[in-house]
């Protein structure tokens, strides 16, 4: 099971080219920054509302975002 932050994270990721948006939705991902947070930053709004309509439309595909998870996942040991 994936969970909510994740998904968003990756949908996040893949809506833009920019590199920007992208280390935001790899902080999302790692917990260094919340989908409150980024609500409030005008530049990557529009994105996160898309990111979390695709998700309650749930057209995603799982495995692909297992595998941003585990390419952007930070593990501390």
């Amino acid at each position: 099971m994936v969970d909510k932050v994740t998904c968003i994270a990756f949908l996040l990721y893949h809506s833009s080219k920019s590199q920007d948006i992208r280390e935001k939705a790899i902080q999302l991902l790692n917990g260094d920054v919340s989908i409150r947070d980024l609500k409030r930053n005008t530049v990557i709004q529009a994105h996160l509302i898309l990111a979390e309509s695709a998700l309650r439309r749930n057209n995603i595909d799982k495995l692909k975002v297992q595998q941003f998870a585990e390419e952007f996942l930070l593990l501390e040991v």
